[in-house]
């Protein structure tokens, strides 16, 4: 299997999972809203810590796809900013290596 293939079926899996316990929360919590999905991911300690987890994981992400981004001169690499928050850091992070393995692949062809 392919390198690319690879990172199709993680970015799909990526939407898929997280966003299946968030259908589960919203659909199950009497009155969810955002600002309790939140809270409730704040709630003890162990929540806390998967937040601080994501939190550096995200930022060495940036540090690496961002200019990785430019130096490959990926179009439209930013949709991997909004991509983070709104879908999830699971679906982001193999979108960009989806992205640069094209950019790669494009590279390669040119040469």
């Amino acid at each position: 299997m392919k390198r690319k293939h690879i990172y199709i079926i993680l970015t799909i899996l990526g939407f898929c999972y997280p966003w299946y316990y968030n259908y589960l929360y919203f659909t199950t919590v009497e009155n969810a809203t955002l600002v309790s999905f939140f809270q409730d991911a704040q709630n003890n300690y162990a929540g806390l810590s998967f937040g601080a987890d994501l939190t550096v994981v995200m930022l060495a992400f940036y540090a690496f796809a961002i200019p990785e981004s430019l130096r490959l001169k990926i179009k439209h690499w930013w949709v991997i900013i909004p991509a983070t928050f709104l879908v999830a850091l699971a679906f982001a992070f193999p979108l960009f290596l989806l992205m640069r393995e094209n950019a790669l692949q494009r590279e390669k062809t040119n040469a």
